[in-house]
């Protein structure tokens, strides 16, 4: 008799719970308590948006001396040093000088280097793999300059 009672204030209690809703104390809430908690979060929201507007005036307020000082920092900065390529293009006829750049040795590297550099930048650069027959001539060219100019 007592396990069958205690099983009915359980069953009670779940049945409080699952119609909690239509609790009578629940209702005690109107509708102008649940309609000041939204207008205090959308007030909330509405300031923060507020907020967020006015940094961002204020950054870019700020950041238009800041960026031309760095435009005018920039362009001292030497912009030779910065990339490592050969700024230009080829010479109408190739010197000692170009020729190593191309191959990347120094121009009184020996015959081995000379020869190790040109096959390592054909590999890079040969036609028959994807690379400009124009680039594999010029790397050829500067090969035989700089082997002649050994040799003498």
């Amino acid at each position: 008799m007592a396990a069958s009672g205690n099983r009915s204030s359980t069953l009670g209690s779940q049945e409080r719970l699952r119609y909690a809703e239509f609790n009578p104390n629940s209702a005690d809430r109107g509708e102008a308590d649940i309609d000041r908690r939204l207008g205090g979060t959308l007030i909330a929201v509405g300031l923060g948006v507020a907020a967020a507007a006015f940094a961002g005036r204020y950054a870019f307020h700020l950041w238009k001396p800041l960026g031309q000082v760095i435009t005018e920092s920039a362009k001292k900065f030497p912009s030779a040093s910065i990339s490592s390529y050969y700024k230009g293009g080829f010479e109408q006829k190739m010197n000692r000088r170009e020729a190593s750049l191309i191959l990347g040795i120094s121009p009184s590297a020996s015959r081995v280097k000379i020869k190790a550099a040109h096959r390592k930048m054909m590999v890079l650069n040969h036609p028959d793999k994807g690379g400009s027959p124009y680039l594999a001539t010029k790397i050829n060219e500067a090969k035989d300059m700089l082997e002649s100019s050994t040799n003498q």
